[in-house]
């Protein structure tokens, strides 16, 4: 499609106060040209309200929206030429497909054959050229929102919001045109800004994602960045699992160590002296059972016995109960499982001292922190 590459957005402090209520509180982001930017937060951690503002829906309390540095936070919605894809698809079930892609077409009062060589490369775009006489009701969920992709696209939008767009879908179809809108994004170069509250949607299409919870901004980072380098409790545990290890932090000659009961935790990173607290992903521990098998040599080992397990199906969730770190849980994979799991088995784990990273308790950590 034809139209101007991504467009830079600037959020700069950005709040909205609902009487005594703020939904958001003080959001600072910058979206760069040509970024797939998800905003993930649980509910009511405000990252619709701030979807809502960019899209010019809702008025900020403070703060400031810029696209390519000019102010545009009075500008109203239909002036920001920005284009939007709802979770129920918003499609008129009276006109037929191509009707509907042309809608913001003919509202902008587009030639009739220009708009038409427009809708029919917004089809094509998303795979629905055959489908232009159907109504949306002929059409399967997954092809109507493509259709609603497509509505969006039409006018060669600056950016393209998205409101939870897959939400309503199955898993394996969600899954599907997660790979289709990845592969949308990369072909067009605009910005994409997602909205959603499924962690594996957001750690598989976005270049960036910002984490919200009560109105705050916690982290903003790459996908690997933020899962491998949480900075606080709250960060680890909503993106993906993660077993927290809580202790008294003392030196280490590769990093710091954490002190709890006779166990003593290695990890990389700092820590002042005192309470600290450790994030250590379930896949990166190494369980073998404690007879009949090779000594771990990892920089951590801890005996313990499995307290429950369940089967995934590509792996197997177990809970070890430890005497000194209480529960951990383990991600084993299924394929040749060096254990197989029954509860009440004694087992040792293991995980080198880069597995486990040093986070933040949530309340002393300053919303708005960046990872790296």
């Amino acid at each position: 499609m034809s139209g101007p590459a991504g467009h830079a957005l600037s959020l700069q402090g950005v709040a909205k106060r609902y009487g005594d209520f703020t939904a958001v509180q003080g959001a600072t982001l910058e979206v760069a040209s040509g970024e797939f930017l998800t905003l993930l937060g649980p509910s009511g951690s405000g990252k619709t309200t701030i979807l809502m503002m960019i899209a010019g829906f809702v008025e900020p309390s403070a703060g400031r929206i810029l696209l390519d540095g000019r102010d545009i936070t009075a500008l109203p919605p239909e002036r920001r030429d920005f284009g939007m894809v709802f979770q129920g698809y918003a499609l008129f079930p009276h006109m037929t497909v191509a009707e509907n892609v042309a809608f913001p077409l003919r509202v902008r009062r587009m030639a009739r054959a220009e708009r038409d060589a427009k809708v029919r490369a917004a089809l094509d775009l998303v795979q629905l050229d055959r489908f232009a006489d159907r109504r949306p009701s002929q059409l399967s969920g997954g092809q109507q929102q493509r259709v609603a992709l497509a509505r969006a696209l039409v006018f060669d939008p600056a950016l393209l919001l998205l409101d939870e767009p897959l939400s309503a879908l199955d898993k394996k179809l969600r899954a599907e045109l997660q790979e289709e809108l990845k592969a949308l994004h990369r072909r067009i170069g605009r910005s994409f800004i997602n909205v959603t509250h499924d962690q594996e949607e957001a750690l598989s299409l976005s270049d960036r994602i910002a984490i919200l919870n009560h109105g705050h901004v916690m982290q903003v980072g790459s996908p690997e960045a933020l899962y491998e380098r949480p900075a606080t409790r709250f960060v680890a545990d909503f993106l993906g699992k993660s077993n927290f290890i809580e202790g008294e932090a003392e030196p280490d000659a590769g990093g710091m160590a954490l002190r709890r009961g006779r166990a003593r935790v290695v990890a990389r990173g700092t820590a002042p002296a005192g309470r600290a607290l450790l994030s250590l992903r379930p896949e990166k521990i190494v369980l073998l059972p404690a007879e009949g098998a090779p000594a771990l040599a990892e920089d951590n080992v801890v005996e313990g016995r499995i307290a429950a397990w369940s089967y995934l199906g590509t792996g197997f969730a177990v809970t070890v109960e430890t005497p000194d770190l209480g529960a951990i849980r383990v991600h084993l994979p299924a394929w040749r499982s060096p254990v197989a799991p029954a509860e009440g088995l004694a087992v040792r784990l293991g995980w080198s001292r880069d597995a486990a990273v040093v986070v933040a308790e949530d309340a002393a950590m300053a919303p708005q922190g960046h990872a790296a």
